[in-house]
């Protein structure tokens, strides 16, 4: 049976990129596209300025955009995408949930919440069953589960392999990330041409403590945290797409570079529609991966993995991924899924 879907703020850069993989979807329907109250009782075509690289959808483009409000959307929508920015959502998340609609989110907000999901599927679906605890301490009808940022859905996948099979102790990592994260007014031309930023508010502490969230083990009740050490520090650099991470991975077992890429390999996709058959590519090239090259391996869905080298406790590697499809839009599609197939919509 179609899945009736909502996208809240649909005229963003990660809206946009929800709409384009929505509309062919095989389980869900657009029913309803919500920004904010400038936008609201606009046609969808003429409230975006549509920057995917592909013509917004017809049965799309003339949608009424609405208030981003419970009140504005059907009651027979099923599910919520959300792409609000993180000062909005922390507001009006809640209120959908508490109306009854279940709510697949990116934004930042609430996701290291004690009661809240942080899904990547083909590494912690199970955590999905937290959503139990959620409704029940909360009183929502609806339910609210998060994907991770960015840059951390990059990193986690790689690191899920070597943790089941090496434990892992101490991660240091350094991003490479693209400016289409920052969203198309987040960093101007004269900022970034000819220059790279070393620092990206809050992403140094989002990964830190996401990743550990993610790699954790749910029993029933609630989310322990994967007890590794986790530092970063995050770079903003002028490519348009696709997040480059150099991952230093300490292990309490001895490790080879062929035993890390196996582990790795062994993170498949899942029984989803935009899980990938292949989530993790090797490249045994030095200079591999590239955004340019790779961001879009499996669909823009997959995660590169190469440059593999041993050090005194562990492994060196650089892993990429496209952040606006596996990074943003694509995983809260994907979270989607792993609701509708776990009946919770």
């Amino acid at each position: 049976m179609t899945v009736r879907v909502g996208v809240l703020g649909a005229t963003g850069a990660v809206g946009q990129r929800l709409i384009q993989l929505l509309d062919p979807h095989p389980e869900f329907e657009i029913a309803a596209l919500t920004a904010s109250d400038a936008s609201a009782g606009e046609t969808y075509k003429d409230a975006a300025k549509w920057r995917v690289n592909s013509p917004i959808p017809e049965d799309v483009a003339g949608l009424e955009v609405r208030a981003t409000d419970p009140d504005s959307v059907p009651d027979d929508v099923d599910l919520i995408f959300s792409s609000l920015p993180s000062s909005v959502g922390a507001e009006v998340e809640p209120e959908f949930c508490e109306a009854g609609y279940t709510v697949s989110s990116n934004s930042s907000n609430g996701r290291m919440d004690e009661d809240v999901p942080l899904i990547i599927p083909e590494v912690n679906a199970d955590h999905v069953d937290l959503l139990e605890v959620q409704r029940d301490e909360r009183g929502w009808d609806g339910a609210l589960l998060k994907n991770p940022n960015c840059s951390t859905i990059t990193m986690v996948p790689p690191l899920a392999g070597l943790d089941r099979e090496f434990d892992l102790t101490d991660v240091r990592v350094s991003t490479l990330q693209a400016v289409s994260g920052a969203g198309y007014s987040g960093v101007t031309s004269m900022e970034i041409i000819d220059n790279a930023i070393p620092h990206i508010g809050g992403e140094e502490q989002k990964m830190e403590t996401e990743s550990r969230k993610l790699l954790g083990s749910f029993d029933g009740a609630e989310v322990h945290r994967n007890e590794m050490d986790v530092a970063a520090s995050c770079n903003r650099i002028p490519t348009l797409d696709g997040h480059l991470e150099n991952v230093w991975a300490d292990t309490a077992e001895d490790i080879s570079t062929a035993d890390a890429e196996a582990a790795m390999e062994s993170v498949t996709g899942i029984d989803l529609p935009s899980s990938p058959e292949k989530l993790i590519t090797v490249f045994e090239e030095p200079d591999r991966p590239q955004p340019r090259l790779d961001r879009n391996v499996e669909d823009g869905m997959g995660v590169a993995v190469g440059g593999f080298r041993e050090t005194t406790d562990g492994v060196q590697f650089n892993c990429l991924a496209h952040n606006t499809m596996r990074g943003a839009a694509g995983a809260s599609v994907l979270n989607g899924e792993l609701l509708n197939k776990r009946g919770y919509l």
